[in-house]
Order: C-alpha cells, then sequence, then structure tokens
C-alpha cells in the first residue's frame, strides 16, 4: 500500500512538479492532501488519514508546537528547504524535523525519506499528552539517542519536594565553576517556582528561559540571541531566569527546552539546569485530546543532562521522600546514575554521626552512595539571601561554599586550586 503523504510548500514554485512526481506508483507515494496552511494541515493530521506530512521552511507559522502536535497524531514530518540555504534547514532541525532535504531533491530520496521519517517514528514526545501514547506500540523501533553537537555539558539539578535546596546548590555549584574559570550558563527551569533571580538579585521580570522558548519554538534561537537574553552575573557566569509566575508553565515547552539547552552548549562550557521537583507525566490519561504538559520541561531537562545531581535533604522524612523520589528517577531514566547529594547536613535530626548515619541509609534503601555532604550553614545562608549575592562573596570561609566548590570542580572534573585542596582537608579533618 502507497504511503499517504500530506504537503505544506504553498507558495513553493516547484511544489505541482514534486507533488506530481510523487503520486507516480513506483515512488510509494501518494498525496493525498495538499494544505494551505498549517491550521489545514493539523486539521487534516487529526483525521488520521496520512502517516507523513512534507513541510517547507517557508510556511508561515511553523513552528516547534506544529511538529509535536503533529507527531502525536501519529504523522512523521520531512522537511524541504531551498538548494543550499542551510539557515532555513538549520531552522527545521531546531523545531525538531529530523529529515531536511534540498527542494530540488531527486523524488525518489525524497520518497525514501518520507518512508524512512514514519519507520522511525514512534510514541510522541512531550510536549503535549495524548491519550493513545498510553496504549503500547507493537514492533515500534527503538529511537537513536541524539546528543547535541555543541561541546558543552549540562548538569541537571533536581530533587524531590520539601525544599531541600536544590536551588541554592545550582547557584552555588554555577557560581563556583565561574570561579574557576569555566564557562557556565545557570538555567531556571523550575515550572513551580524558580527563585534563581531572587536569589541573585535580578530582575525576575526579564524574558530569560521563557524568551529563549519563544524564540526556540520559531527556530530563531542563536547564540547571539541566547546572549542577549541571558544576564552576565560575572566574568563566567550567564543566568537564564525563569518564570516570574507558576501559572506561565505553558510557556516552557519540552520541545523548546531541549532546543534551548543544545544552543547551550555551543555557548558555554557547562550549563547548570535548576530543575523542577516533578516527575509524574501521567497527563496522557487525563485528556481526550492533545495538550501540554506541565512536567515536560523537567522530563526534558533530565533527557538532555549529562549529569543529574539529585539533592536530598538530611533529616528522616527528606531521606524518605529522597529514596522514592531516586525510584521515581529510575523509571523515568533508567539509564542515569545519579550524583546524590545530601544537603542541610547537621547534628540532631539523625542520631549519631549524621555522615555516617545518612550513607547508611541511603546505601540500605536506596542502593546509592552520597557523592557529597552539604553542610547546615543557616548563618552564611541567610546572609547571601538577605544580600542577593553568591556565598563566595558574602560567606568564602564558610564550610558551606568549600564544600560547594569542591563539589563543582567534580562535577566539571577540573582541579582545585592547591590552596582551596588544603582548606578542603582541614574542613574534612575537622569533621
Amino acid at each position: 500500500m502507497a504511503l499517504q503523504v500530506f504537503t505544506a510548500v504553498t507558495g513553493a514554485a516547484w511544489e505541482s512538479e514534486l507533488v506530481g512526481a510523487l503520486d507516480r506508483a513506483d515512488h510509494g507515494v501518494t498525496v493525498v492532501r495538499r494544505c494551505v496552511d498549517v491550521a489545514d494541515l493539523l486539521a487534516v493530521a487529526a483525521t488520521g488519514t496520512g502517516q507523513a506530512a512534507l513541510l517547507s521552511a517557508e510556511l508561515r507559522r511553523l513552528d516547534a508546537d506544529t511538529v509535536a502536535r503533529l507527531e502525536a497524531a501519529g504523522v512523521a514530518v520531512v522537511g524541504l528547504v531551498e538548494p543550499g540555504d542551510e539557515r532555513a534547514a538549520g531552522r527545521l532541525r531546531q523545531l525538531g524535523v529530523r529529515q531536511v532535504l534540498p527542494a530540488d531533491a531527486d523524488p525518489d530520496a525524497i520518497a525514501r525519506a518520507l518512508r524512512e521519517a514514519v519507520a522511525a517514528a514512534i510514541t510522541p514526545g512531550r510536549d503535549v499528552a495524548d491519550p493513545g501514547a498510553a496504549l503500547p506500540v507493537l514492533g515500534a523501533p527503538e529511537q537513536p539517542e541524539d546528543r547535541p553537537a555543541g561541546r558543552g555539558r549540562v548538569v541537571a539539578v533536581w530533587g524531590p519536594t520539601g525544599a531541600p535546596g536544590r536551588t541554592t546548590v545550582a547557584v552555588g555549584v554555577a557560581d563556583e565553576l565561574s570561579r574557576l574559570g569555566v564557562s557556565t550558563l545557570l538555567v531556571d527551569a523550575d515550572v513551580y517556582g524558580g527563585v534563581v533571580a531572587q536569589l541573585l538579585g535580578l530582575l525576575d521580570e526579564s524574558p530569560g528561559l521563557a524568551g529563549a522558548a519563544r524564540l526556540a519554538a520559531t527556530g530563531n534561537l542563536d547564540s547571539a540571541g541566547l546572549v542577549r537574553l541571558a544576564w552576565a552575573v560575572r566574568p563566567h557566569l550567564r543566568v537564564l531566569t525563569g518564570l516570574a509566575r507558576a501559572d506561565r508553565w505553558p510557556e516552557l515547552r519540552p520541545r523548546a527546552v531541549t532546543a534551548v539547552l543544545e544552543e547551550a552548549r555551543r555557548l558555554a562550557d557547562v550549563t547548570v539546569v535548576d530543575c523542577g521537583f516533578n516527575l509524574e507525566d501521567d497527563e496522557e490519561l487525563s485528556f481526550d485530546t492533545v495538550a501540554p504538559r506541565r512536567n515536560g520541561a523537567t522530563l526534558a531537562v533530565l533527557d538532555a543532562a549529562d549529569t543529574v545531581v539529585c539533592v536530598s535533604g538530611a533529616d528522616p522524612v527528606a531521606l524518605q521522600r529522597s529514596i522514592r523520589a531516586l525510584d521515581e528517577l529510575r523509571e523515568v531514566r533508567p539509564d542515569v546514575e545519579p550524583v546524590l547529594v545530601v544537603n542541610q547536613v547537621r547534628r540532631g535530626p539523625v542520631p549519631g554521626d549524621p555522615h555516617r548515619e545518612i550513607g547508611e541509609a541511603l546505601e540500605r534503601f536506596a542502593g546509592r552512595d552520597a557523592r557529597s555532604f552539604l553542610s547546615a550553614d543557616r548563618r552564611a545562608t541567610d546572609a547571601a539571601l538577605a544580600s542577593g549575592r553568591p556565598l563566595a562573596e558574602v560567606a568564602p570561609r564558610s564550610p558551606l561554599r568549600v564544600e560547594l566548590r569542591a563539589l563543582a570542580a567534580s562535577l566539571a572534573d577540573v582541579p582545585l586550586p592547591a590552596a582551596r585542596r588544603r582548606g578542603l582537608r582541614r574542613q574534612e579533618a575537622v569533621r
């Protein structure tokens, strides 16, 4: 049976000739609808009468949400650009179109690309919830893992609910990396209430990540645009602030967030992302039509991250939450080995030596060792919060600052200055 295809290349001089060539039986492709715009394309895709769509880069109002909705409807996407137009090709790839060909490509090659796109199609991404995605897809091929071409790394700072100090750790790690000479971008991607801007004394009404996501959704994000949207806090440190209000979470569509992180890899050596806590992905069972996913941004960050830092509190309630959260993370990212960081460590909530007792509890119930223990240094954190400055500026000799610096160096695999290493050994000796 011939592959049924929609086209949306309105205005292109080569459209009629291409459609006629594809309709030939020997190509195994039949054009069942020539759509005039994005609305027409989405409407016909919802009918289930086609398996693929052929789009031109010049299609008006084409964005990442359109591509996501087509994929959610089970329609694979192939893009066409004018010969030699690398900018248009890059824009389509940023929108999530994996197969992009020049418009003057041989019809056999275009037909082959359409068949390959359909064969590679799997369940929809996390941009939208789709009730059909709740059902198993028999015989679906495994999707190859696409890693950004940029040289930088992405570190996701995540943890369970209950204020274990995710943002404090993310800000501290990013600041210390910049002081170690590592080009760093700090991103606030918490859809439930990001406060990175407040911790650093920045204007929280700036476009930040939402502005970058809007550019990415239209395929217009580049390094220059990312630099314009990010605050230059200090040498080697830029910050993309988060949402000023939690009800603006639909602005952070997962596909756009992924595109922002891909561009961030080209801009910075390390991108540190402060994530939301929630990993629930069952919105697909709650709607009978496609709908946005609130937790999709967090899941997209975890998918893109090279390293996932799990931040846990140090009291019995926080540890129980962390153990359960690690099980949830294992279900979402079974291949990830999180770096476990225990924050706010102090004597009192846990009997005996807190480092030993907490370490044994995590090993017994979660099967993991803690990479780092961060002290509960309330005086230093209060001073940093009151002044809107990082710990390195308000309490440079505090135990928490020393521990965050060591953690940052280990995550980026960079050496600590000799004097700092001696100071760290003195801190460990005191313990």
